[in-house]
């Protein structure tokens, strides 16, 4: 069952779903960059 929506979204609601994508952009950055450490440190203690 899809709901079609048949009003543009408000411009907060646009502003709010940038922040949400920025954010979730940067959890995955910061997510990477510590998988990296950890390999890196999984691999120098080997």
């Amino acid at each position: 069952m899809a709901v079609k929506v048949s009003k543009a979204p408000s411009p907060a609601d646009i502003e709010r779903e940038r922040r949400l994508a920025e954010a979730l952009r940067e959890n995955l950055r910061k997510r990477k960059a510590q998988a990296r450490e950890t390999r890196a440190d999984t691999q120098a203690k080997d």
